[in-house]
């Protein structure tokens, strides 16, 4: 299991969090998805077989976010 921490521009409200979290755990290997607004930052937990860092960035940036 791999862990990152993703800095995430444009995030502002609950919505942003529930869009995020719904999305991104949507991916299959995903496992945990947790999204700090006041931090700007989205901790994910995933299965690298199952699914790449570059799929879990490219899923938030399809949700209007800013992801580095």
């Amino acid at each position: 299991m791999e862990k990152v921490t993703l800095s995430v521009q444009g995030m502002s409200c609950g919505h942003c969090v529930k869009s995020i979290e719904g999305s991104v755990g949507e991916l299959k290997g995903v496992s945990k998805v947790e999204v700090h607004l006041e931090k700007g930052t989205v901790d994910v937990e995933f299965n690298g077989q199952e699914v790449k860092l570059e799929k879990i960035k490219e899923t938030i940036d399809d949700k209007g976010y800013d992801v580095n």
